[in-house]
């Protein structure tokens, strides 16, 4: 699978956050491929979450790339 690039990547963020007029599937589908886009196993909470109500598109993108994962 070919990876997003950055601007690409915010289109989509735009696209899971404004869920007006897509189905429950359209809008799965556009959550896999940023999951399958970003390092962040918790990513898709960002686009969710209360907390990140206040977080432009671009500064969810960059929390979710901003992942470093935890080596034992």
């Amino acid at each position: 699978m070919k990876q997003l690039n950055r601007y690409a990547l915010i289109e989509l963020v735009a696209k899971i956050r404004n869920t007006a007029g897509q189905t429950e599937e359209e809008n799965d589908a556009l959550l896999n491929l940023f999951m399958k886009n970003v390092p962040d196993p918790n990513a898709a909470n960002y686009n969710y979450d209360i907390a990140c109500d206040d977080l432009w598109d671009e500064e969810v993108l960059d929390k979710a790339l901003a992942y470093i994962p935890f080596i034992l």
